[in-house]
Parts: C-alpha cells; structure tokens; sequence
C-alpha cells in the first residue's frame, strides 16, 4: 500500500507542520505504507521525504524535468520519476497511491488535493482522502466546504468525504472506515435557467 502526501515545499511558519510531516512519515514506514510525494528534498516535501528515508520506508518521488533543472529533486529517494508536465506528475501520483493525505501548504498543494477530491466526487476513484490539521491550518478549508453544503454546491456525502485530522494516526484510523460516496455530482438535474 502506498499513500499519496501532498506537502509544501516551503517549511511553514511554525515549527508543528515539520514536526507533522516527520511524524506522518514514520507511522507511515513503521506501517509498511510507502509515499508517493511530489519528489522535491526542500520544504515540508523534503523532511516528509527524509524521515520516511531515515524510518526504513518506500519513498517514491515524482517531479517534473523543469523542477528538477532547478535542482529541487530529491536524489536519494528509493524510486524518483521524472516526468514532463504538471498534469503527468499529478496522474502518476494518484496512479500509484491507494490513498491521499494533504499536509500543510500553499496553492499548489490546495490545487493537488482538490483535484482529487473532483474526481472522487465524479466517481473516478474510490479511494480515502484527508487533510492533516496541524494547528488548525485546514479549518479555513473546511468551512468553505460547510459553506459549499449549505449553498447547494456540495452533497453532503461529498463534503464527509474529505476527511481531517490533528494527527496522522487519527486521519489513518478514518481512512480505515471509509466507503467511497455512491450519490452523484449533481444536486438538481433539472436545468433552471433564470429567465428575463
């Protein structure tokens, strides 16, 4: 089994989301579950990359060319593909992963995991999803999804969909249980269009 861990690749301003990602990694390899990142040796992306490492575990990194010209790739990881565009690393990556776990980040980790989580919601994969809640970080998150509810954008069963947790033993415990949504998409089939 591997899970997917989108991370930034900056370290964040406080101390807890490194200490997040550390603490991720090793229950992870202590698990036997290898990590799929985003193969980049800086930021949160680099210590989640380097205690997996430091643990014994599977790290598979996948980055793009561009990225890696810039020499943020991670050289030491046990299998590191590289790849030609954006869209091919965020395929591969879900290709590979049975599941998927955002720590702390900025727009490009948003990005990757909303992605999924629109691909789950249109059922094209089934597999568990959650956000790592380090010091409250994903609350913004989850209230515009409450938000989203409550508008009539979202079904109910596809907001409870994206788990969160404050620690990763927490958020694997939830990923345990869950059972893909058998709804669709759509709220109201029926188009409505406001007439003059």
């Amino acid at each position: 089994m591997r899970i997917c861990v989108y991370a930034g690749s900056n370290p964040g301003a406080n101390p807890a989301y490194a200490e997040a990602a550390a603490e991720l990694a090793r229950l992870l390899a202590g698990r036997g579950i290898g990590v799929v990142y985003g193969g980049g040796k800086v930021g949160l992306m680099g210590i989640l990359a380097d205690a997996a490492l430091a643990a014994g575990g599977e790290v598979i990194g996948v980055i793009p060319q561009d990225l890696m010209d810039r020499e943020i790739g991670h050289e030491g990881l046990t299998d590191l593909h590289v790849v030609g565009s954006m869209h091919e690393r965020k395929a591969l990556m879900a290709e590979l992963s049975d599941a998927f776990v955002a720590l702390p980040g900025g727009a490009g980790t948003l990005e990757e995991l909303i992605e999924v989580y629109t691909w789950s919601q249109l059922g094209l994969h089934g597999k568990p999803m959650g956000v790592l809640n380090v010091a409250c970080y994903y609350d913004g998150l989850a209230a515009l999804l409450d938000h989203a509810v409550q508008e009539g954008f979202l079904r109910e069963q596809h907001r409870s969909a994206l788990h969160a947790a404050a620690t990763p033993a927490e958020l694997l415990e939830l990923f345990a249980g869950w059972r893909p949504a058998t709804v669709g998409k759509w709220l109201d089939r029926t188009d409505r269009v406001p007439r003059a």
